[in-house]
């Protein structure tokens, strides 16, 4: 068989493929949010993507942060002003424990740490079955009457993943990204 006669029989196969690809990727529940540090500053972004299993990916990306590692997690309530406070304590819709690591199980919104390079720039890309994008009782939109959706927080310090506090042993709160439907 010519290699002509090849490309023209495989061609509609390859066509559909990509077009189910694309679908599949494409109709993927998505969210994401834009971090601003306690100025207002645009400081980086958090892109979250369900899958058909139902695992959500989750990537952050930011800058100008202290070195080191930080806490980073989902909190429930959709508000990052007038001060980050308002994004209320950690998202724990099913009222288990703090940690990673915590035996008795962790809040839907623990996260591992972010961790954050010599030159400012952190990196965080995990992934998450304890909370969804496209709906149910761990679902991060609509957790609170008046309030849409839920926020991400980066902490000035470390998650231990396991001390169990109000809103966990991270320290300060020093950027929040709203989280949007895509």
């Amino acid at each position: 068989m010519s290699i002509r006669k090849l490309l023209v029989a495989l061609v509609p196969a390859l066509a559909l493929v990509a077009l189910v690809s694309a679908t599949a990727v494409g109709g993927a529940p998505r969210a994401g949010g834009t971090f601003v540090d306690a100025n207002g500053n645009t400081i980086g972004w958090v892109r979250l993507v369900e899958d058909a299993t139902g695992v959500v990916h989750v990537n952050v990306k930011v800058q100008g942060v202290a070195p080191g590692k930080h806490g980073i997690h989902i909190h429930g309530i959709g508000a990052c002003s007038p001060t980050f406070a308002a994004a209320g304590p950690h998202y724990n819709p099913l009222g288990f424990q703090h940690g990673l690591l915590n035996p008795l199980g962790a809040h839907a919104g623990d996260l591992p740490n972010l961790v954050v390079n010599e030159d400012g720039d952190g990196r965080l890309n995990a992934t998450t079955v304890g909370v969804t994008i496209s709906g149910g009782p761990t679902t991060l939109f609509d957790q609170t009457p008046g309030a849409v959706g839920s926020a991400f927080i980066i902490h000035l310090n470390e998650d231990d993943q396991l001390t169990d506090a109000t809103n966990g042993n991270s320290g300060a709160r020093i950027a929040c990204a709203v989280i949007e439907a895509a």
